[in-house]
């Protein structure tokens, strides 16, 4: 792959990519340029897509797979949760068990269970129960701290 980089004084800045297929390594690279405008790719079915950060409910690791899931498609995203945990860095995302991650602000009702675990319902109607390894930092969280 060949780079090119040039600096201007004045005018727009812009980035051009080229390309014969689309790679994962270029999808990430997209993905970062992209960044300020918070999106992701990955594939829903057969096609790539990409969906907004904030739009996503949950995401969900199965058997070394990572879906994320809107209100109204799941699409299949490279990586791992770790990584997708460490390169997005958004305060709104709380790990709630060892293989599921919830957008905090999608969630509409919270309800303590036994075993100091809590269910969280999702604007979705969907519940998601966040462990008790995760719980107490759920509360803290809810409270105002990190």
């Amino acid at each position: 792959m060949k780079i090119d980089i040039q600096k201007i004084d004045s005018g727009e800045e812009s980035v051009i990519i080229r390309y014969k297929t689309l790679s994962p390594d270029l999808k990430r690279i997209i993905g970062i340029l992209e960044k300020s405008e918070n999106k992701l790719w990955g594939k829903a079915d057969t096609e790539t897509v990409n969906i907004s950060i904030s739009s996503i409910l949950y995401l969900e690791s199965v058997d070394d797979k990572l879906f994320a899931y809107t209100g109204n498609k799941v699409v299949r995203l490279d990586g791992t949760l770790n990584s997708f945990i460490t390169e997005i860095c958004d305060e709104a995302f709380f790990r709630c068990s060892k293989s599921m991650v919830i957008n905090v602000n999608k969630v509409k009702s919270l309800k303590s269970l036994s075993s100091n675990r809590i269910d969280a319902t999702l604007e979705s109607g969907e519940h998601i129960i966040i462990s008790r390894r995760y719980a107490s930092d759920f509360r803290r969280l809810l409270k105002g701290g990190r």
